[in-house]
Parts: C-alpha cells; sequence; structure tokens
C-alpha cells in the first residue's frame, strides 16, 4: 500500500524535495501530508510524484518539477523556458528599490533588461506601485511566462519582445534606472555542466563568450537611455566585479560601486550618469 510515510521512507531525495513533490502530486500542504501519513494513496498521484522523482533523481531542477519559485517573497511560476531566480538576484531588486527610494519622485521610469520570469522587473512594481516598469526578452516564452507572473501577481509591467535596447521603443533619455541580470558566465566555465545550470536556458546564463559581451553592450548603450542622474546597476559573475566598474567608468558613469552579497561576493555593479556623455 503506497503511503506518504511509506514513500518518504523509500524516496532517495532528500526529505524536503520529497515532501515538495508529494504535496504537488497530491495537492496538498505539508501539514495535510502529516495527519495523513498513513493513508492509502490515489494511484495516479503516486505516479505522478514517481515520476517528479525520477525526473529529479535525473537531475532536474525542483523548481522545474514544482513550477515555482519564490522570489523577494512572491511564489513566481517558472519553467524550461527560463531562468531559475535565485536569492543573489534579490540583491539587485533591493539596490534598485533603495535607488528609487532616493530619487524621491513620482511616477520613476524602470527599465529591466532581458527579464526571463519577470522576477526583478515584477518585485520593483509591486514594491513600487507608482513606478513605470518596463522590462524586455529575446524569447517569446520568457516573455509569456513574465506575463502570466505579472497577471497573477497584480503587478503593472509592460513588456517588449527583442534583443536588449533593441526592444524599446524610441525614448531617449527617459528612464531614472536601468537593472539587468543578464548572462554573464564563460561559454567554458565548468559550472555550465554542473547542477541546475544543465537544465536551464543556455542564453539566459552565457553569451557563448567571455561572459562579458552582453554587459559590455548593456553599459555602453545605457547612457542614450538613462535620464540625467539616472542610474544603472547589473548583476555578475563572483569574478566580474572589477572589470563591470571599469567598463562604467569608462562609459562616463560615477560613483560606481559593488555590491555584496550574503556571502561577502560582489554581484551587483552599478554607477550614475550625470549630464550628457
Amino acid at each position: 500500500m503506497a503511503t506518504v510515510k511509506a514513500l518518504l521512507e523509500a524516496s532517495p531525495l532528500p526529505r524536503l524535495e520529497s515532501r515538495m513533490l508529494l504535496q504537488q502530486a497530491l495537492g496538498v500542504s505539508r501539514a495535510w501530508l502529516v495527519a495523513h501519513d498513513t493513508d492509502e494513496l490515489p494511484e495516479a498521484a503516486v505516479q505522478a510524484y514517481l515520476q517528479a522523482q525520477a525526473q529529479r533523481e535525473q537531475g532536474e531542477p525542483i523548481a522545474y518539477l514544482l513550477g515555482e519559485r519564490e522570489f523577494m517573497g512572491h511564489a513566481f511560476q517558472v519553467g524550461p523556458g527560463v531562468l531559475i531566480p535565485r536569492p543573489e538576484t534579490e540583491l539587485l531588486v533591493e539596490q534598485a528599490l533603495t535607488v528609487l527610494d532616493e530619487l524621491a519622485h513620482p511616477a520613476p521610469r524602470v527599465l529591466d533588461l532581458g527579464t526571463g520570469s519577470g522576477a526583478i522587473a515584477i518585485s520593483i512594481a509591486l514594491a513600487r506601485p507608482d513606478a513605470v516598469v518596463v522590462a524586455t526578452d529575446a524569447s517569446s516564452e520568457a516573455l509569456g511566462l513574465a506575463q502570466r507572473n505579472a497577471q497573477a501577481l497584480g503587478a503593472r509591467v509592460v513588456f517588449y519582445q527583442g534583443d536588449w535596447y533593441g526592444a524599446v521603443p524610441d525614448a531617449p533619455r527617459s528612464f531614472d534606472l536601468i537593472v539587468s541580470n543578464p548572462p554573464y558566465i564563460a561559454a567554458q566555465d565548468p559550472h555550465l555542466s554542473q547542477g541546475d545550470l544543465r537544465f536551464e536556458p543556455a542564453m539566459a546564463l552565457t553569451d557563448g563568450a567571455d561572459g562579458l559581451s552582453a554587459i559590455r553592450l548593456i553599459v555602453a548603450q545605457a547612457p542614450a537611455y538613462l535620464a540625467t542622474g539616472g542610474q544603472l546597476w547589473l548583476e555578475h559573475g563572483y569574478d566580474q566585479a572589477p572589470a563591470v566598474r571599469s567598463l562604467l567608468i569608462e562609459a562616463g558613469f560615477s560613483a560606481v560601486r559593488s555590491l555584496p552579497d550574503l556571502a561577502g561576493i560582489p554581484r551587483s555593479t552599478g554607477g550614475h550618469i550625470m549630464g550628457d556623455s
């Protein structure tokens, strides 16, 4: 007889992952699992669970199997066509909100380049409903998911499909803040063949080169889209902060600095643009 207790005891997965997959298959809460751990389970739900367990054993990300990932306190739908939101990216959102607070003027305009699931843009829009948030992505699949997330969470975000700034309608010097979590992993980085990264879309992870080409483009073109005093903030790799700071300085940004994540590793870098550049 298949029961919660029997399935959990037999599972090769960590107990937390097994519980989450069981909750998904049964459509129940964790409290239900505890209260009904010896109940006989429906065969269809058991088979769905066993299939998900096998996929997880093969390395399929738990977020894809569950269909969602929490980010900034909100549940975002995710799938194989988008990058899975990660805790370190919350640093970028927190900095964006700090920047908007410092601006202290109504209806600030924000641009999120390469939005993926929409986690960054939507989190900003939810925290600052007065802001005008624009988000872009080259992938129609990603944009569709981002739009569904925005609708489900009640966020006002304008989405455009296209490659970086090419997706943005002509709006010279109109944004107060640009943020991006671009593909920054070098093509030869061994991490691409490890863990969840094996299953995530390559175009969201690597530029196919040295990991800095997308960042170079975003930085170089940002002055044409930022209002005077506007800021650009980027997430980047653990060892890329010096290179990103140099790119910003070369492009005419001032007050350039990097921010550390909870592990003390600089993972976000940005600066101001003043006047014409």
